[in-house]
């Protein structure tokens, strides 16, 4: 069979985005902060974009019609030079008819100046190159510290350390309780009850009891089984309460204080207010550059189209991308817009009344309202905030399922959670509800939800079974 080159037609449809629909889907899940990176960006690669000023206004303009025609062309001509050279004001260089009067400046004081935060290892080592002299244990105590988590703990083991550092177990064991007893106390520990041996020991602290719940009951202590550790112990339940809240005031994360986590502050992306009984909804832009097309390059492009065929083809691609993103952060600020809108219509009495009175809301439900494809809801409710009379929310706060009432409303399983954590909180310390008591409860007020779910809202709630919040009430009462 011989092989033969041919041409040939097929018809197929396939979907092309528009660069512009690409550009605005790739802005909608964008905070405020983002955008402005993107808008910087933008603003640095396209001349033809410029940022709007708050006042724009000729305060010595004068009335064309008092002016003659050669005079409208000669002050045209001015404002034309006037703005060309104050665009590029920064690329001319008059450094030089001038002279140079410079002001000497006093350097500002060293505690104006911010050091950065010392890690965990950093402290550690510092403290390992005042302990260990010797040059081969240095060194492998760098080597334990750099395989510390941030936790504190040893997430390598002794053999393998001392596999790589050519040493015995035993010496890497030796130099690992060295390490132990730097601070943080219990840093380099291989679990924790190990971490909390350490600290009793280092600090003095509990007795013979207290080591013993922990070095042979601890698996008991995780499950707060306080009742069977009294038993194991032969001695009351109200003597075991002092050693629990003594164990309960180590640390358990000995590298925590050296975390790098900092406090997040969430500025909200819509406002919404109530004004005249009405709420509006606003977008916060305040922090977001206005942009505009430059005049200059506009009349540029309309010249350049008789006498510079490149000129001209190189700003029409310009203008055509700046109007591109002009149009895309028009279209991410409406649809964002028309998103809250709706979530504020439809959860109005959640925000003037509370959660026992909010309505279960989709991404489905909210994408058919709108007029946009469920994808489009998703990239707008991430990572966007609002801010309302109730408090601040996540945007995804608002979309959640429901459940069927008795008479078949449609219920929150928000407003079911809510209900389950008072219940509990409220609940007789002696016999506390089991989830099979909370689904009768719920049952009877209209919430019909099997107990394998009651259990699965409970685990979300992080809230402990009821066996366990019964140990935990009878030590407390203990």
């Amino acid at each position: 069979m011989a092989l033969k080159q041919q041409l040939s037609q097929k018809q197929s449809q396939k979907l092309i985005l528009a660069p512009a629909l690409q550009q605005a889907i790739k802005l909608l899940p964008l905070t405020n902060l983002e955008l402005i990176e993107v808008i910087d960006t933008e603003l640095s690669q396209n001349p033809v974009l410029e940022i709007k000023e708050e006042h724009e206004k000729d305060e010595n303009k004068e009335k064309s019609e008092d002016m003659t025609p050669e005079e409208k062309e000669e002050k045209e001509k001015s404002e034309e030079e006037k703005e060309f050279e104050a665009y590029f004001e920064e690329y001319f260089d008059n450094r030089f008819n001038t002279p140079y009067q410079g002001e000497k400046k006093e350097s500002p004081p060293m505690e104006n100046y911010i050091s950065s935060s010392t890690s965990l290892w950093d402290h550690l080592d510092w403290q390992a190159n005042l302990t260990f002299f010797d040059p081969k244990e240095k060194e492998t105590a760098l080597y334990i510290i750099g395989n510390i988590n941030e936790e504190g703990y040893l997430k390598s083991s002794l053999e393998e350390i001392a596999e790589t550092m050519k040493i015995s177990v035993g010496k890497v064991e030796d130099i690992r309780q060295e390490i132990m007893r730097l601070d943080p106390i219990g840093a380099g520990s291989l679990d924790l009850k190990e971490a909390l041996l350490v600290q009793l020991e280092y600090y003095g602290l509990g007795d013979e009891t207290t080591q013993k719940i922990i070095r042979e009951y601890f698996h008991l202590l995780e499950k707060s089984d306080y009742p069977q550790i009294a038993k194991n112990l032969d001695i009351p339940l109200d003597q075991v309460k002092p050693h629990i809240e003594l164990i309960k005031k180590l640390n358990p994360n000995p590298g925590k204080k050296f975390s790098q986590e900092k406090t997040n502050y969430v500025v909200p992306d819509i406002i919404v207010k109530k004004e005249g009984g009405k709420y509006t909804v606003n977008l916060n832009t305040d922090e977001l550059p206005q942009l505009k097309i430059n005049k200059y390059y506009r009349r540029m492009l309309a010249k350049a189209a008789y006498n510079n065929p490149e000129a001209h083809e190189f700003l029409k691609e310009k203008m055509k991308k700046a109007f591109w993103f002009l149009r895309s952060l028009d279209q991410r600020n409406n649809t964002i817009h028309k998103v809250a809108r709706y979530i504020v219509d439809k959860q109005k009495d959640f925000i003037e009344k509370g959660l026992d009175h909010i309505k279960p809301l989709t991404l489905i439900e909210l994408a058919q309202e709108i007029g946009v494809h469920e994808s489009t809801v998703g990239r707008v409710v991430a990572n966007k905030y609002i801010l309302t009379p109730r408090g601040l929310f996540s945007l995804k706060y608002f979309f959640h399922k429901s459940v069927s009432g008795e008479y078949g409303e449609e219920i929150s399983t928000l407003r079911i959670k809510d209900r389950i954590k008072k219940m509990v909180d409220q609940e007789d310390r002696e016999h506390p509800l089991s989830d099979i008591e909370i689904g009768e409860i719920l049952a009877r007020e209209n919430f019909k939800i099997a107990r394998r779910t009651v259990a699965k809202y409970r685990k979300q709630l992080r809230i402990p079974p009821s066996h366990i919040r019964k140990r935990k009430y009878l030590m407390e009462e203990a």
